[in-house]
């Protein structure tokens, strides 16, 4: 695999998505002649990083300015996207300007969506620093914030310009953030490319944890394919993109419950082997498919059970998903691996006997600080 390979997401708009390492000196270039200004939206904990970013952009002749903005979850919400609104307009952004993203996935999902919103819509480009960010959030254009009422509920849908995956960011990740970040990687592997599985199955957790490694960089780029091609068919999730949703019903309700305490990708690791479980019921999924979720997310030391008394309020919380049409669920499930369908499920009789199946007797414990 070469040092430095570049991927576009074609379609009713396009990203191009840069992977390598030691990639800032990409930015001037990326950002275009047209921009001036830009605004440097980073998270706490990654102070100097966005710093450093800001300071490369000013030496390059750009006007940058920075917003430093909570960590994790606690950033995605409307006070937040206001701070930014604001020093966008005590700046004098144009059409013309832009915003990099440093960060997360909550990072890029409430920059992207200030600059979805501000003017109706300027140019951006993330720079996620976790896997996850590289793998799910960075990608697609898909930008939120939340509400009291559930994750993601207020957002739209517009396209970063680029997207600069460098693994060199990753080099201070702790390894088990590093691993819920997988969980993701790990979904695209059972909907469309389950050479990812292989490759986790055949190589040893420190070879996948060590951020130079060539593995842990063809997982990630494997996984960014798989989402881009499916982006590219289906920008405004209108039909295929939904099976990008494998796991995604039950984990967005167990992160609610948890007070999103719980990194997204360990959520999304329960949920997968929930759809499995409702897949072998409603769609004949062999057990061994069902089977293979445990041991390969059990590898990454990734959570596949979750506390068996809390399913009531997770029933309530699933209703609320946007996939929900009135009162009937619909899941992304599976006949076999690479072959995901979207299912309504009106009987919550069936919902419960999938559950029963993951639930645990004693309460499961997080995993530790959520994602920045």
């Amino acid at each position: 695999m070469t040092e430095r390979t570049t991927l576009e997401i074609t379609g009713e708009t396009g990203t191009s998505i840069v992977f390598g390492r030691g990639l800032l000196g990409e930015l001037p270039a990326l950002l275009g002649g047209r921009t001036h200004r830009v605004l440097v939206i980073h998270p706490r904990a990654l102070r100097s990083t966005g710093e450093v970013v800001r300071d490369e952009l000013s030496e390059a002749g750009f006007e940058a300015v920075s917003a430093e903005i909570p960590d994790a979850e606690e950033a995605k919400h409307l006070q937040v996207a206001g701070f930014c609104w604001q020093i966008l307009g005590q700046s004098d952004f144009t059409r013309t300007d832009a915003i990099v993203n440093v960060g997360g996935g909550a990072v890029t999902d409430v920059g992207g969506f200030v600059a979805a919103t501000w003017l109706r819509g300027i140019k951006y480009i993330n720079i996620p620093t976790t896997v996850l960010g590289m793998i799910d959030a960075a990608v697609g254009g898909k930008t939120a914030i939340n509400t009291s009422e559930g994750k993601n509920l207020v957002g739209a849908f517009h396209s970063p310009s680029a997207v600069l995956i460098d693994t060199d960011t990753l080099q201070t990740l702790p390894e088990n953030e590093l691993f819920t970040g997988l969980a993701e990687a790990v979904k695209c592997g059972f909907i469309a490319d389950p050479a990812i599985l292989d490759l986790i199955e055949t190589h040893p957790r420190d070879e996948l944890a060590r951020h130079d490694s060539p593995v842990l960089r063809e997982v990630i780029e494997r996984a960014v394919r798989v989402k881009a091609a499916v982006v590219s068919e289906d920008f405004r999730e209108s039909g295929r993109r939904e099976i990008l949703n494998y796991g995604h019903t039950l984990a967005h309700a167990i992160e609610r419950n948890e007070r999103y305490q719980w990194r997204h990708g360990a959520a999304v690791a329960v949920g997968m082997v929930f759809a499995a479980e409702l897949s072998a019921m409603l769609r004949s999924l062999d057990s061994e498919v069902v089977d293979r979720h445990r041991s390969v997310l059990a590898k990454l030391g990734l959570p596949v059970g979750y506390r068996g008394d809390r399913w009531p309020q997770l029933l309530e919380t699933m209703r609320r998903d946007k996939k929900a049409r009135g009162t009937i669920l619909r899941f992304v499930l599976l006949d076999d691996v690479s072959e995901p369908v979207v299912a309504e499920v009106p009987d919550d009789a069936i919902l419960f006997a999938a559950y029963q199946e993951i639930g645990e007797q004693s309460p499961t414990t997080t995993l530790g600080p959520v994602s920045l």
